[in-house]
């Protein structure tokens, strides 16, 4: 496994990190706990050393797996995990927003460290920006969270650009976490030109589209009940077969390069800056075996110009969240 630097602190990580919200929420069923514990493990025996969950994934359901699954290997590794819900944190009962008041934080971190079996958190990022609390605010107390040792690094979640300027004024910022891949390109407008001024990693989540770049949904896939697919538009079953011509290039190119559509996806994305780590999701070993070999997957100067070229005249139909989510990003 290759490894990466996060940050001008130089966070070193894993060139990919494990997502792990899917193991309990989010597309479906909570999948088998001790599987899931495996699964955490043979990542980390397969090089990844990069784990990323929040308290909001349950909510504290996740943290629980992950924080069990690494206890014996606790200080090979980084845990990344936020706060930002309006979650209580001795109940779990979720509130109606965000909550990012330093009382609360400092409460929420102390259930983080709790349920991760852990005496500091590695990489803590605010989930969402609070518009109730100024971010100088969180970014200070997260600074006493430092001093404290009880945090190591910070970072912000799909926050926009003024508000990492302001954060990063308060506590340098080390990563920001927001969606990009190829079917969600919106960070390289500002985002992306703003963390290399700043020196400040990227770590993309649904760095496969939610699944639809690895080519094994098309608008005939049923999705659980309980997905959270259901209500995205970029999923409806018209959105799905108009984006399959995105699809239908990566596919292409994979073919040639003897590799899979997600290899070549997250190849892509590895390809687009040094400090960028990707965090796909998976419960399945043989899908996270699939993954990592991205990492060794060289796209020429040549493959990246076509996918950057068909890719362009591809439109790309739906949001990629419901309208109420989105609302809560990019603040």
């Amino acid at each position: 496994m290759k490894n990466r630097k996060l940050g001008n602190d130089h966070l070193e990580v894993s060139a990919l990190g494990l997502g792990c919200m899917s193991m309990t929420a989010a597309y479906g069923p909570p999948a088998d706990r001790l599987e899931m514990i495996k699964l955490i493990r043979g990542a980390h025996d397969r090089g990844v050393t990069l784990f990323d969950t929040a308290e909001a994934y349950g909510p504290f359901a996740n943290e629980e797996l992950v924080g069990e699954a690494l206890a014996p290997i606790r200080d090979k590794v980084v845990i990344a995990t936020k706060f930002g819900f309006d979650i209580n944190p001795q109940t779990g009962e979720r509130g109606s927003g965000t909550n990012s008041r330093p009382e609360h934080i400092k409460a929420a971190v102390e259930g983080c460290l709790n349920r991760l079996r852990t005496d500091r958190i590695d990489l803590l990022y605010q989930h969402r920006v609070d518009p109730q609390v100024p971010i100088e605010d969180v970014a200070g107390v997260v600074k006493e969270l430092i001093a404290e040792g009880k945090v190591k690094h910070f970072g912000l979640s799909e926050a926009g650009i003024q508000t990492i300027r302001r954060a990063h004024a308060v506590q340098p910022v080390t990563a920001v976490q927001s969606e990009y891949s190829l079917f969600w390109r919106g960070p390289e407008a500002e985002l992306l030109p703003l963390l290399e001024e700043l020196g400040i990693g990227f770590v993309p989540f649904s760095p496969l589209g939610a699944g639809f770049l690895t080519g094994k949904i098309d608008e005939n896939t049923k999705f659980d009940a309980t997905d959270f697919r259901n209500n995205v538009p970029r999923f409806s079953p018209e959105a799905r077969k108009a984006n399959f011509a995105l699809v239908d290039l990566i596919k292409t190119v994979a073919e040639r390069k003897h590799a899979t559509p997600a290899q070549v996806a997250l190849a892509w994305l590895l390809a687009q800056k040094p400090w960028i780590v990707p965090i796909p999701g998976t419960t399945k070993l043989h899908r996270l075996e699939e993954n990592l070999g991205a990492v060794d997957l060289e796209l020429t100067s040549g493959d990246l110009d076509e996918i950057n070229a068909v890719a362009s005249k591809i439109e790309i139909k739906g949001e990629r969240l419901p309208e109420a989510a989105l609302k809560m990003t990019g603040r």
